[in-house]
């Protein structure tokens, strides 16, 4: 029988690259994300089932996962693209708990959903894509992602005992689409190319590379395989060991 992985923010970003690696792997693949014609190309795309949903919606996601069934490994990747940082005076409050609500309330929403199956089924894996901005104070928008790493803690704490391990993934800097727009926005800034911009942004990484979207996939692949088993509660950076502080 074969196992089926949720990923949630399904319609960009790199969900689509994490989808890939798990149909390689074997795994049935149900994308999700609210914008439900991205999300069929995107799904199309990469061979995966499409199936819309809305992060900030309990019944929304609970009628998601009803019409899935049990799933065996959730991977949580939804989030607003839109950073919210600048002066502290001129920071839109709401816009900061929506950002919130779609990520560590989404995040928070769809675990609640699967877990009831996985546990009656003796186990699974849930793993929560956070961000490295968690770990720093360059941008308020690191609310949410050191929120998603204390989430994950508590998840992995009281889910243990049922066999189910839960995990985050703070990717580095990570050579997407996304990326390519930032280093574009900046050279417009600074009057540089964008070219020299990710020459920066790589000068800044010990291994002097981007992190590929695949090699997110492939982490995924390792928590829910065998060799994953152990590790469980976690914050793992996958970051060529661009961040500089010390965690034991």
């Amino acid at each position: 029988m074969s196992r089926l992985a949720l990923v949630t923010g399904g319609s960009g970003g790199i969900a689509p690259a994490i989808a890939q690696r798990l149909l390689a792997d074997g795994w049935q693949v149900v994308l999700t994300a609210r914008r439900a014609v991205p999300l069929a190309a995107v799904a199309a795309h990469v061979g995966a089932r499409a199936i819309s949903s809305d992060a900030t919606d309990a019944q929304s996601v609970a009628a998601l996962v009803a019409q899935v069934g049990r799933v065996d490994l959730l991977v949580n990747a939804a989030a607003s693209s839109t950073p919210i940082g600048g002066p502290i005076e001129g920071v839109d409050v709401d816009a900061l708990i929506a950002d919130l609500d779609t990520k560590v309330g989404g995040y928070l929403r769809y675990a609640q959903a699967v877990v009831p199956a996985m546990r009656a089924g003796g186990g699974g894996t849930i793993v929560n894509i956070g961000g490295l901005t968690g770990r720093s104070s360059d941008t308020l928008s690191g609310l949410r992602n050191a929120a998603v790493s204390h989430l994950t803690k508590v998840l992995g704490d009281q889910l243990g005992p049922h066999g189910i391990t839960v995990n985050a993934i703070h990717p580095g800097i990570v050579g997407s689409p996304h990326l390519v727009e930032l280093c574009a926005d900046m050279a417009q800034e600074r009057g540089v190319s964008a070219v020299e911009v990710e020459a920066e942004f790589i000068a800044r990484v010990p291994t002097r590379r981007l992190i590929d979207p695949a090699e997110i996939g492939d982490m995924v692949v390792f928590l829910a395989g065998a060799g994953g088993r152990s590790v469980n509660g976690q914050s793992l950076a996958l970051d060529g060991g661009y961040a500089r502080g010390i965690y034991l």
